[in-house]
């Protein structure tokens, strides 16, 4: 570059142009004129997408594997949230942190958890909702509509494809909330006891027929269980006689591998997903591949029968190759 001082303006420009791309520069891209969605979790971020499409510009604040519980926010995402012209959160104080931030900007903001009534649990002394809403297909349901009709006042020059889009999952997940049905029903009547390492799943135990048994902390993984907090849950399960527990995804295992040690019971090979997706291309990287992951690493390891989930949830498989002659 320094001999370009040697040639012409024009040859000079010239010059320089192509150098630009030879080193792969493109023109700006075009300003996205889409209405900006910005979601809280890994759950509401996805059935957004799903339903939203290319017709929105999403940002999801957490990633797959996130806490929300505990997720300390950082600069970025302030902005994040100035600039959306809509926010998706799940409510009842599931997202603390975040939910300060949000209380501070101004624009479109929903609760789509709140929508659901909540069940009731204890925290700190007191009785409070329990925000894990998603826990059961049903209450999935609810959420998309909610969400759909965000989007709908957001953008109802796109109202066709939201609604054309939210019909098809909720369609999805009403044959995922009666196949659950039926799966739970295979697990031997007292062995219908589920133990986590935290109370997230209340919603699907309440809707499938389950008995929470307990957990090794409550709602929020902020709590830190005591010595005789673990040798109580111990007790109560090796006193039940429920061949497994279980560990979650997003949560260290060190823990609940102890009481399953202590209570001389199996840890379920496979983690629930409770917080939040799994990383793409694992077993729950979607909300409804969570809910059919968690059913059948539950009636597994409960001693059930798992038959395959609805044809209409799950990808069809690889056409076979050709024969070569």
């Amino acid at each position: 570059m320094k001999y370009l001082g040697l040639f012409p303006v024009a040859i000079r420009a010239s010059a320089i142009i192509a150098l630009l791309l030879l080193n792969g520069c493109q023109p700006p891209a075009p300003p996205d004129d889409r209405p900006n969605v910005v979601a809280t979790n890994t759950i509401l971020a996805d059935l957004t997408e799903d339903i939203g499409g290319e017709a929105i510009a999403l940002t999801s604040i957490l990633k797959p594997g996130d806490d929300p519980h505990v997720y300390e926010p950082v600069p970025q995402d302030t902005i994040t949230l100035e600039q959306a012209d809509l926010i998706l959160y799940n409510g009842y104080n599931l997202e603390v942190a975040l939910i300060r931030l949000i209380a501070n900007v101004n624009g479109r903001r929903l609760a789509v958890g709140e929508q659901i009534p909540p069940l009731g649990m204890e925290y700190q002394g007191q009785r409070v909702p329990d925000p894990h809403v998603w826990g059961n297909a049903r209450n999935g349901i609810v959420m998309v509509e909610v969400i759909r009709d965000a989007l709908v006042e957001l953008a109802p020059e796109n109202a066709a494809q939201f609604r054309t889009n939210a019909a098809a999952l909720i369609a999805e997940l009403e044959a995922v909330d009666t196949w659950i049905t039926a799966q739970i029903a295979t697990i031997p009547p007292q062995q219908r006891q589920l133990v986590t390492t935290h109370d997230a799943f209340a919603y699907y135990t309440d809707a499938y027929g389950l008995e929470m048994l307990g957990s090794l902390i409550g709602i929020s993984t902020e709590e830190q269980p005591s010595a005789q907090t673990v040798q109580t849950l111990s007790d109560q399960i090796r006193a039940a006689g429920i061949p497994a527990i279980f560990a979650e995804t997003t949560i260290n295992d060190a823990l609940i591998t102890t009481v399953a040690q202590e209570a001389g019971v199996e840890l379920a090979p496979q983690a629930l997903y409770s917080d939040s997706i799994g990383a793409a291309g694992s077993l729950g990287d979607s909300y409804i591949k969570m809910l059919i992951a968690n059913t059948t690493a539950i009636v597994t390891a409960l001693g059930g029968e798992v038959t395959p989930p609805p044809a209409a949830v799950t990808p069809a498989p690889a056409a076979p190759a050709p024969a070569t002659p």
